[in-house]
Formats: C-alpha cells, sequence, structure tokens
C-alpha cells in the first residue's frame, strides 16, 4: 500500500483511566501502545476528538498510521473514531478496531472484515457511528469467563496471573497482525495466523 491510498486508523479499544489499564476489555489499548512504540510515536489528545492519537510509518516510506485510543467510555467509541476518519479522511476499509473477543479463547486472534458484533459495546458504537460494518477487526480471544461469572464483570477484570505470563508475547502477535493485514490484507493474513 501506498500514500496514495490514506492514512489507516487503528483503533485501539478500551477504557480510559488507570483502573482499567490491566482489563481484559483494555487489550486493544494495550496494542495501540505497543504499535506507537513500534513506529517511535507518543500519544497525545487529539483537537478534533475525544482520542489520544499517535501517527507513524510502517518502515521507512510505509503506510501512514493513526493510532487512535478513545477516551470515551467503551460504548461510546464510535464517536471519536468517526471524527477521526473524517478528519483523516480514512475510508472504512482502512478502518481496524482491535478488540477482546469473548467468543475465542485465550490468546487465539482472528480477523475479518464486516459481521456482527457479537455484544461488543465498542464494535457496536463504531458501527452506528461509522454508518457501516465493513470496517476490519483483529480479535483478541479472552475466551468465556469461568463458571457462572456475568461477562461483564469478566471483561471489566484484570488478565489472570497464568494468562499474564503469555499476555506481553500475545499483544506483541496481535501487533503483528495488525501490520500484516496493513501491508498485506485481510485474506492473506488471515492465512498466515487462523492456523494457531
Amino acid at each position: 500500500m501506498t500514500d496514495e491510498a490514506g492514512p489507516w486508523l487503528v483503533v485501539g479499544l478500551g477504557n480510559p483511566g488507570r483502573e482499567y489499564a490491566g482489563n481484559r476489555h483494555n487489550v486493544g489499548f494495550m496494542v495501540a501502545d505497543l504499535l506507537a512504540q513500534r513506529v517511535g510515536a507518543k500519544f497525545g489528545r487529539h483537537r478534533r476528538a475525544v482520542a489520544e492519537v499517535a501517527e507513524g510509518r510502517l518502515g521507512f516510506g510505509g503506510p501512514r498510521l493513526v493510532l487512535v485510543k478513545p477516551l470515551t467510555y467503551m460504548n461510546l467509541s464510535g464517536g471519536p473514531v468517526a471524527a477521526l476518519s473524517q478528519f483523516y479522511k480514512v475510508v472504512p476499509g482502512q478502518v481496524v478496531a482491535v478488540h477482546d473477543e469473548l467468543d475465542i479463547g485465550y490468546g487465539q486472534l482472528r480477523v475479518k472484515c464486516g459481521g456482527g458484533e457479537g455484544g461488543h459495546n465498542g464494535l457496536r458504537s463504531m458501527t452506528k457511528s461509522l454508518g457501516t460494518k465493513e470496517y476490519v477487526r483483529v480479535r483478541f480471544g479472552i475466551g468465556r469467563p469461568p463458571g457462572r461469572q456475568d461477562p461483564a464483570d469478566y471483561v471489566l477484570s484484570d488478565f489472570g496471573a497464568v494468562e499474564r505470563k503469555e499476555l506481553e508475547f500475545l499483544v506483541d502477535r496481535a501487533a503483528d497482525v495488525v501490520e500484516s493485514v496493513i501491508t498485506r490484507g485481510v485474506e492473506p493474513t488471515q492465512n498466515l495466523y487462523h492456523g494457531g
């Protein structure tokens, strides 16, 4: 992809505030933070949207990235995303949402374009605000809650001790998946990463 295609808007979904930082629901923020480190960019408050934004390039002369962490709560993420996609003139096919996913096992990564929201409030808000489902999702599996735990409580709890041992590696892999979507496309990335 060259610059003529315009920048990519990579949205890490999560909740703002230190108390949410280690939550399963905030894995999108973790991936966005790592991508910012990789491109040597720092997050700062955007003047046109309730979000932190970091801008950089993937590699020398590579595609332009606009990394986004909405500062609204999860269920209002769509407003800042829509404002930024208009500001940077990003088409929906070049919007990538990175989010936690209850319906796949811990650490599994799946990529898709379009489709349902699976009850995810951040995705539901994005779809409503963008007016389309046709954006890319990088789904980070967190698995189902144990026993009878309420899924809402589960996503707002921190990763467990055993999960945390692998978390850094998995966030790194999720960042690789995002980069692959941007440089290779959705289908080649699915072929590459959906095996495991």
